[in-house]
């Protein structure tokens, strides 16, 4: 497509510039140069475009799990934590323990949150038959009032895969950020 573009580009300006008189080459040089200028900016623009999603399908490479790859079995302390009452700009925090319950090395590819405000932290090695470990969910309530639920989605080599875990909490708008005080 940058090469269509690049060839387009020169046709336009080479033609511009071959039409005009000398009188008015100057005008002719300007658009061109503009015309050059916008083709550039769409290169540019599409060359953005193309580098997002080629890092958005590495990324998902990256998480993903190797279907051909042994799984094993988690058992977890708990899939749901409610924090309850906090107030709007609280940050808080909770871990969901668990236990490698099968045969094979758990492997945590990755562990996201539902949004920016839902951080979670896993162990990168792999956690032998019979270890255990914890997944970290903290959880920042500024600019979120109201009742939310949060969802951390993990990919490991396990089954079921992904594993969906939950938190929960009632935010008490802070009524000091609203007035801007």
């Amino acid at each position: 497509m940058l090469n269509r573009l690049l060839i387009l580009m020169a046709i336009v300006v080479s033609f511009g510039l071959y039409s005009c008189s000398s009188s008015t080459a100057d005008n002719a040089s300007k658009t061109g140069k503009e015309v050059v200028d916008k083709a550039a900016n769409a290169a540019k623009t599409a060359g953005d475009k193309v580098a997002n999603a080629t890092n958005k399908a590495a990324n998902a490479a990256a998480d993903a799990i190797d279907p051909d790859q042994p799984t094993t079995t988690v058992s977890w302390d708990k899939e749901e934590h409610d924090f309850g009452d906090i107030n709007e700009g609280d940050k808080v925090a909770t871990q969901f323990k668990f236990t490698n319950t099968g045969n094979e090395p758990l492997i945590i590819s990755s562990a996201k949150g539902s949004c920016g405000c839902t951080v979670p932290k896993w162990p990168k090695e792999p956690v032998p038959p019979g270890g255990t470990g914890s997944i970290d969910v903290e959880f920042n309530s500024k600019n979120k009032p109201g009742r939310q639920t949060k969802t951390v989605t993990i990919q490991a080599n396990t089954d079921p895969n992904p594993i969906r875990l939950k938190i929960k909490a009632q935010v008490a708008k802070n009524e000091d950020a609203a007035a801007g005080n």
